[in-house]
C-alpha cells in the first residue's frame, strides 16, 4: 500500500494522502458552515497523520488561509460579515497571533511543543463544549418557562447572557456595529481579539474555535453573523500566519496544496448551508464536532501510560477524525439539499 503515502519534502515525513483530501473537503464544508478555518480538527488531524506538531500548525494556517477566503465571500453575498467589527478586531488579532507564534517556536527548542500543545487542545476544546451545552440548556430552560406561561420565547433570544454585562462597560470610544445591531466599547472586540490571536498563534489556528464563540458570547453578534464576520478575519490572520510560519520554515506547501483543492469545493457547501440551517442548529452541531475532536487527542495523550496500545489507539484516532469529519459534512451537505428542496417547492407553490 506505499501508493497510498507521499513524502512530503520540507518536514521530512510519509504522509498517508487520502487523509489530505479528506481533511480538505470535509473540513471545507465545516468550516465555511461553523465560520472557522477548521484548524480545530485539521491541526490535530495532520499530527495524528503523522506531522511533527509544528509543521502541522504552519501547514494548517498556510491551507486555512486560502480556503477562509472563499467561505467570506460567499458569507459576504447573504449579508453574513461584519466588517467593520473584522477590522477593529484585526488590530488584537495580529498582535497575539505573533506573541503566540513566538510561544511556539520556544515551545519547540526546549521540546515540549508536542505535550504543551496538546493540553491546551483539550483544556480549550472541554470549556467550549461545556460553554455551547451549557448556553443550550439555559435557552431550552427559557423556553419551558415561557410556555409555561403560555408564552413563546423570543427568536433572537439567548440562553448565556455574557455579552449584556459587557455592553454595559462604557469606556470610549464607542462604535455602532450595524450588521451585528451591537453598540458597545471599542476596546471589548480588541480584548477579545487580542486573547483569541494569542491563542491562535500557539494552536496553529486562525482563531475560529475560540473566536466564534467569543463573538457570540462576549460580544453578542447573532449566530449567522458570527459565521460571517469570524471567516473575515480567520483570511486575514491566516495570511498573516501563514506568512510568518513560512519564513520560519514550518509550513509543508505540498500538503497545504493538496488540502486547498478539496476545501475550496467544501468552503461552498458549508457557507451555502448556513442559510438553510440557522441559530441553535448550528451551535449544537458545533459542540458535537468538538467533543469528538477532544477525544481523539486525548487518544494520542494517554499513549505513553498505554504503550501497548499505541498502534491501536493511533489507528483510533485517525479513524475517529477522518470519521467525525466525514460525517458532519455528510449532515450539513443533507441539511443543505432538503433545504433547497423546501425553498424551491415554496417558490413553486407561490
Amino acid at each position: 500500500m506505499e501508493w497510498l503515502y507521499i513524502l512530503m519534502p520540507i518536514a521530512g515525513v510519509k504522509i498517508f494522502w487520502p487523509g489530505l483530501i479528506i481533511l480538505g473537503v470535509g473540513v471545507g464544508i465545516i468550516g465555511g458552515f461553523f465560520g472557522m478555518g477548521g484548524a480545530w480538527m485539521v491541526t490535530p488531524g495532520l499530527n495524528i497523520l503523522g506531522f511533527p506538531m509544528a509543521f502541522a500548525i504552519g501547514t494548517d494556517i498556510a491551507h486555512m488561509a486560502g480556503k477562509s477566503l472563499i467561505s467570506t465571500m460567499r458569507h459576504g453575498k447573504f449579508g453574513n460579515v461584519d466588517y467593520k467589527l473584522g477590522m477593529i478586531m484585526l488590530v488584537g488579532t495580529v498582535v497575539g497571533f505573533e506573541v503566540g507564534a513566538q510561544m511556539v517556536m520556544w515551545l519547540e527548542r526546549v521540546g515540549n511543543v508536542e505535550k504543551v500543545v496538546r493540553w491546551i487542545y483539550i483544556a480549550l476544546l472541554t470549556l467550549i463544549a461545556w460553554m455551547v451545552f451549557h448556553d443550550v440548556a439555559k435557552r431550552r430552560e427559557k423556553e419551558r418557562q415561557a410556555a409555561a406561561r403560555g408564552e413563546k420565547l423570543e427568536a433572537g433570544a439567548t440562553g448565556v447572557e455574557w455579552h449584556k454585562a459587557l455592553h454595559k462597560i462604557k469606556i470610549p470610544p464607542m462604535v455602532h456595529l450595524h450588521e451585528a445591531g451591537i453598540y458597545c466599547s471599542a476596546w471589548l472586540p480588541i480584548i477579545v481579539s487580542f486573547a483569541t490571536g494569542w491563542l491562535a498563534g500557539i494552536l496553529g489556528i486562525g482563531g475560529g474555535l475560540i473566536r466564534m464563540p467569543a463573538l457570540i458570547y462576549l460580544i453578542g453578534c447573532p449566530t449567522h453573523v458570527a459565521v460571517g464576520t469570524d471567516l473575515f478575519e480567520v483570511m486575514i490572520s491566516g495570511l498573516y500566519g501563514a506568512a510568518t510560519y513560512t519564513y520560519k520554515g514550518r509550513t509543508e506547501l505540498v500538503a497545504a496544496m493538496i488540502m486547498l483543492v478539496g476545501a475550496s469545493v467544501g468552503a461552498q457547501v458549508g457557507a451555502v448551508a448556513t442559510k438553510y440551517i440557522k441559530g441553535y442548529g448550528i451551535r449544537i452541531a458545533f459542540g458535537l464536532a468538538v467533543v469528538g475532536c477532544a477525544i481523539s487527542i486525548l487518544m494520542k495523550l494517554v499513549q505513553p501510560w498505554l504503550p501497548q496500545f499505541r498502534s491501536a489507539l493511533d489507528t483510533a484516532a485517525t479513524v475517529l477524525v477522518l470519521g467525525l469529519v466525514s460525517c458532519m459534512s455528510l449532515y450539513i451537505f443533507i441539511r443543505m439539499i432538503q433545504g433547497v428542496k423546501m425553498e424551491l417547492a415554496r417558490k413553486k407553490a407561490a
